[in-house]
C-alpha cells in the first residue's frame, strides 16, 4: 500500500485520472466528457484498474518497447574506440576517425561516420584522464546542472534610462582594524535616488534583505534591477526578484564600466562618509543612526551635478513623480 501511494504521489497522470473518476461519479458521463473529453468506457477501464491494483493502477505504464533495437557495430571497433581514449582521453571523434578507417581497412572491416563515433564514446561513456577527472563527460552531474541553469540577462554596456527605475546595486567590502563589513548599496540610474546598508556577511539573504528594505524607501516602483555576478545576487534575492516579475540583468564578468553609476556612488559614500565616521564604525548602532541621516540628506538635500544641482527628491517632485505632500505624509 505504501509503495502504491508513492507512485500515485509522484504521478501527476495519476492524480488527474483520480480527480476525473471522482468528476464522473458525481456529475455523470456528459459533464466529464465536456469538461476532460474522457468518455465512459476509458474512465470505465481507469476504475477497472483501481480497483484491481489500487492507486498504483492509475499510474500510466512505461511506453518503452520491449524489443530494443541492437547496435550493429563489431565489438572490435568499439574496443579499438576505447583504446584510442584510453590511450589518448583529448583525441576528438574527428582525428578518431582518421585512425579507425585504416584500423578497418586492415582488419576487413565496415567503417563508420564520425557521428557514429561520438555516439559510442557517449553511450560506452569512454571519458579518461590521467589525473582521474572526467574530462568532458555529458552525462556528468556537473554538466546536467550547467544544462538545467538558465540564461542569465546581459548587459553590454552602461545603462541610459529614460524613466525611472532602472536600479543597479553592488556590494564593497572594507576591512577596518582587521574587521571586515559589507556595505550594500543601489541607486537609481536616472533619478540618483540611492541607499546603502551595513551587514557582517556577504550572502543572497542578506542582499534579499536590502532589496526588501530598499523596496520600502524607494519613492517609485523599480522596473529591472542590474548587478555584477557576485553569489550575493543568486539563491534568495534572484528568487524575490523573480516573485516581483521584476527583470534582474547582470554585467559581464570583470566590466565595472558596465555599472558605472553604483561604482561612482560607491565612491562618494566612502568619501562622504565612512571615512568621515571610522572612529564609531564598531558601534553599529551608532554608525547606523549617523548613515542613516547621511542618505536622508543625500537624497533630499545634496545638490546633484547631473540633475541640475537639484536632490532626487526635488528632481522627482519637479518631474511629476510626487506630490510636494508626500515628503511630510505619515501613515495613519
Amino acid at each position: 500500500m505504501l509503495y502504491s501511494l508513492r507512485g500515485f504521489e509522484t504521478s501527476e497522470i495519476a492524480k488527474k485520472r483520480m480527480n476525473i473518476i471522482r468528476f464522473y461519479n458525481e456529475y455523470g458521463e456528459k459533464a466529464a466528457k465536456e469538461a476532460f473529453g474522457a468518455d465512459r468506457k476509458l474512465i470505465s477501464k481507469w476504475k477497472h484498474l483501481l480497483n484491481k491494483h489500487g492507486l498504483k493502477g492509475l499510474v500510466p505504464l512505461s511506453t518503452r518497447p520491449h524489443n530494443l533495437r541492437r547496435s550493429e557495430i563489431p565489438i572490435e571497433i568499439i574496443n579499438h574506440i576505447k583504446a584510442l581514449r584510453e590511450a589518448h582521453p583529448r583525441l576528438g571523434k574527428e582525428k578518431i576517425k582518421v585512425l579507425l578507417d585504416k584500423y578497418c581497412k586492415a582488419n576487413k572491416l565496415k567503417a563508420i561516420s564520425e557521428s557514429t563515433i561520438g555516439n559510442i564514446i557517449k553511450r560506452h561513456k569512454f571519458f579518461y584522464q590521467a589525473s582521474g577527472r572526467v574530462y568532458h563527460n555529458p552525462s556528468s552531474k556537473w554538466a546536467e546542472n550547467r544544462r538545467k541553469r538558465t540564461k542569465r540577462l546581459r548587459v553590454r554596456h552602461s545603462p541610459k534610462p529614460q524613466d525611472f527605475g532602472y536600479i543597479l546595486s553592488d556590494t564593497v567590502e572594507r576591512i577596518t582594524d582587521g574587521v571586515k563589513d559589507y556595505f550594500y548599496s543601489a541607486i537609481d540610474a536616472k533619478l540618483k535616488f540611492a541607499a546603502t546598508l551595513n551587514y557582517k556577511r556577504l550572502n543572497s539573504r542578506n542582499m534579499n534583505d536590502f532589496y526588501q528594505r530598499f523596496k520600502i524607501v524607494y519613492p517609485g516602483r523599480i522596473k529591472t534591477w542590474q548587478s555584477d555576478n557576485g553569489q550575493e545576487n543568486l539563491g534568495e534575492f534572484e528568487l524575490a526578484l523573480k516573485q516581483d516579475s521584476i527583470p534582474h540583468y547582470f554585467i559581464y564578468p570583470r566590466c565595472p564600466r558596465i555599472n558605472t553609476y553604483i561604482e561612482r556612488y560607491n565612491r562618494t559614500i566612502q568619501e562622504e562618509f565612512i571615512n568621515n565616521n571610522l572612529d564609531i564604525i564598531h558601534d553599529k548602532e551608532l554608525f547606523n543612526q549617523e548613515l542613516s541621516k547621511y542618505l536622508i540628506f543625500y537624497n533630499t538635500e545634496r545638490p546633484h551635478k547631473t540633475l541640475g544641482l537639484k536632490s532626487p527628491i526635488d528632481y522627482l517632485i519637479e518631474n511629476g513623480g510626487m506630490s510636494q505632500k508626500c515628503l511630510t505624509y505619515t501613515k495613519p
